[in-house]
């Protein structure tokens, strides 16, 4: 004995179709004029397809918004790599006075130069420890505190000056030197 709606699949299909799309009406009607794209609540079901089950919705997680007021530069890399860059572009700027790297490389690690030298000028034994913990070089920064309150003493900021030179051959990148004042 063959079960009866396999016998309908198989015997009379324009039938099983006429029952399927019954139902799939008939649920849609016990759901109210949601269905139909007429919102008169908050609530939105999920659709439906031809099989009766929910399809897959998009959420607004989905969507790539833009970046608004958002003031760090993100220099293509993860938080980690990005604070690796910075602190030893920072080094590297303190170390040698001037260096020669993009512009916008340039326009981020500027702000950390500035505060290092603050920290410098303070003198005090947190602003030292802070220090260390952001230049790689011990020794750089016992220099770096030697020598900021001297000759930035009459400087109440901008210790850093961003020239811009030629773009890089490669890929025509803007290029700048960064350097202490």
């Amino acid at each position: 004995q063959i079960p009866k709606a396999i016998r309908l699949r198989v015997i009379q299909p324009t039938i099983y179709n006429t029952m399927k799309t019954i139902a799939l009406f008939t649920a849609l009607l016990a759901t109210g004029a949601n269905a139909f794209g007429v919102t008169s609540s908050s609530f939105t079901a999920p659709a439906l397809n031809v099989n009766g089950n929910a399809a897959a919705v998009r959420s607004r997680g989905d969507l790539s918004m833009m970046r608004h007021r958002k003031k760090i530069a993100k220099l293509g890399k993860p938080a980690d790599q990005r604070k690796a860059l910075l602190r030893a572009l920072t080094t590297e700027v303190i170390r040698h006075g001037r260096i020669k790297t993009t512009l916008v490389r340039a326009k981020a690690v500027r702000k950390h130069v500035d505060h290092m030298i603050e920290l410098g000028k303070d003198g005090s034994l947190h602003s030292r420890r802070q220090a260390m913990g952001w230049i790689y070089d011990k020794q750089l920064v016992h220099s770096l505190f030697e020598a900021a309150p001297e000759r930035y003493e009459d400087r109440n900021g901008g210790y850093t000056r961003v020239l811009r030179t030629m773009p890089r051959q490669g890929d025509n990148a803007k290029m700048c030197v960064i350097e202490l004042v």
